[in-house]
């Protein structure tokens, strides 16, 4: 009967590669949710910040472990990065090294890696945590200032009209000027454009690598897996870098710099009325919509 020694399979070059695909995997497709979400920009500011609203109510414990679950794919992608590399390093003579023909995806991997580190690092700093010096978009009179006179937190809406609980009107991060802000910075939009570009060209060899490393990419279906590989990296790269170009030719502006549609309330604060047991609370537009507060 043959065991399966599993600590010794995760110790060796096929269970680094394993480990290497499946977390660079769960990296991927993280990369492209982030990016589906961040195109609701072009909805308009209550599309996004809706979104922004609905990630935030995830209770902790889930989204604590969601951030562990990324954190560690990082580490442990970079980790079996390096040994593989040391590993390739020391069984291949330096006569063999300088014959091998590579892309240049494969030979600026490296490199490549280092810069979308010290980019995601940024981007936490600057999106996520809002400590980037001048840009604490978490201090309201901070970011009253940068944006113009715009609010860090504004009113949540669905269909059209705000959201009301219990009478008040649902507050939300104003994620959409934040994004604007933040590309309205030429440095800062250019450092994302380069940043992104190398994240999806080291993700294309990423991608195709993980084929490789599933029996996928043989020579019936290298040139397929490629195709694929890089497709799904173009698409990630247009869809990033859309952001802060049109926020730089002024195809993206702040919220009161647009018209954005929404249904303004004639009354500072609704009239309510009673039926039965259940407030209900009246916003007088063009019409009358009804309220109805959760229990």
């Amino acid at each position: 009967m043959i065991r399966f020694n599993f600590r010794q399979y995760l110790a060796s070059s096929l269970g680094k590669k394993f480990l290497m695909a499946l977390t660079g995997l769960i990296l991927v497709l993280f990369v492209m949710g982030h990016m589906l979400g961040n195109l609701l920009i072009f909805i308009g500011p209550e599309a996004i910040n809706a979104y922004a609203y609905k990630l935030h109510s995830i209770p902790d414990a889930l989204m604590a472990l969601i951030r562990g679950i990324l954190l560690g794919s990082v580490v442990l992608h970079i980790w079996m990065a390096v040994l593989l590399t040391l590993e390739n390093r020391k069984a291949k003579p330096a006569s063999l090294k300088s014959k091998v023909r590579s892309s240049y995806a494969a030979r600026t991997m490296r490199m490549s890696g280092v810069i979308v580190l010290a980019f995601i690092i940024f981007h936490i700093l600057h999106y996520t945590t809002r400590v980037v010096p001048s840009m604490e978009y978490n201090d309201g009179a901070v970011f009253t200032e940068i944006s113009g006179g715009g609010e860090n937190y504004v009113p949540l809406y669905k269909e059209g009209y705000p959201v009301l609980v219990r009478g008040e009107t649902v507050q939300t991060f104003n994620v959409y000027d934040m994004l604007i802000h933040g590309f309205k910075n030429k440095w800062v939009a250019f450092f994302y454009l380069l940043s992104v570009g190398l994240l999806c060209l080291h993700m294309a060899h990423g991608i195709s690598s993980l084929f490789q490393t599933m029996g996928l990419r043989n020579r019936r279906w290298k040139v397929g897996t490629d195709r694929l590989a890089a497709l799904y990296a173009g698409v990630v790269f247009i869809g990033f870098a859309s952001i802060p170009i049109a926020t730089q030719i002024g195809e993206l502006n702040y919220s009161w710099e647009r018209n954005t549609g929404a249904p303004t309330e004639v009354h500072s604060e609704p009239q309510t009325q009673i039926l039965g047991a259940i407030p209900v609370h009246l916003i007088l537009n063009k019409e009358v919509r009804l309220v109805i507060d959760p229990a």
